[in-house]
């Protein structure tokens, strides 16, 4: 997100981000949206709601980060 686009498109295009690089990785977190309360504010302070998921894909999703996060050090 750069600080030059208006937030609610920014939070969009992140999300679209977010969608390819969990699809690249074989993951599919179908609720991932725009949290519309975070964007009816006068000045909007989207967030991104990454919604619900089923037990393996969040299991997988750990997994992804640990050894993420391990790979790091």
């Amino acid at each position: 997100m750069t600080s030059a686009q208006p937030p609610i498109p920014a939070a969009e295009e992140t999300i679209r981000a977010l969608r390819a690089a969990l699809d690249s990785a074989g993951l599919n977190l179908p609720s991932v949206t725009l949290d519309p309360a975070s964007c009816a504010r006068e000045v909007p302070a989207p967030l991104i709601d990454l919604g619900r998921c089923d037990v393996e894909t969040a299991g997988r999703l750990a997994e992804m980060v640990a050894t993420f996060v391990r790979d790091r050090r």
